[in-house]
């Protein structure tokens, strides 16, 4: 049997730019008590840009937590408020200069939720049209085109290693019965 957890309290442990931390004590089973450590995030968004001849477009760059350089879907941060379809057009344009005259919502998910707030929005981006990049000051990406089959191999593989990547690729390889 399931018991829903009741906050007693909560104490922030760290504000940042990007998370926060805080650690909440909670009723469970019961009188019980026991204590959660939460990660705060606005969440984010992951894009599927799809060409017509069914490539997707990729980036690489260096993840540090990682410690290597991670080949990926485009995606970004929320800001505050924003409505993960407009961060979804402002990160494709942002990362790979292309614009959508399509996007269509996959899924939404939880990245990890035995402890993150973070939940990511997946969106499928066709009727591309290619323009400028505007990275971040603190970003250095390179931009590819894989075949959707190639990248599902890859996911399937293990060779790719970024979770928000391997559900984008599985839901447009479904999408487009690959």
């Amino acid at each position: 049997m399931t018991y829903e957890e009741k906050t007693i309290s909560s104490e922030m442990i760290y504000e940042g730019a990007i998370l926060n931390l805080r650690k909440d004590k909670v009723y469970v089973k019961g009188d019980n008590v026991s204590y959660r450590e939460i990660v705060e995030h606005q969440g984010g968004v992951a894009i599927a840009a799809v060409t017509d001849a069914h490539k997707m477009l990729m980036v690489k760059q260096y993840r540090k937590a990682a410690e290597n350089v991670v080949l990926e879907v485009p995606a970004g941060k929320r800001e505050s408020g924003e409505d993960p379809l407009f961060t979804a057009m402002r990160e494709l344009q942002e990362e790979t200069g292309y614009s959508a005259k399509k996007y269509e919502h996959l899924s939404s998910f939880y990245s990890s939720i035995g402890y993150s707030t973070e939940v990511i929005h997946i969106f499928m981006a066709t009727g591309l049209t290619p323009g400028d990049t505007c990275f971040d000051e603190n970003e250095a990406i390179d931009i590819y085109e894989y075949d959707v089959a190639q990248l599902k191999q890859m996911a399937m593989s293990g060779e790719i290693i970024d979770g928000k990547t391997i559900c984008a690729i599985l839901l447009v390889a479904e999408k487009l019965g690959i």
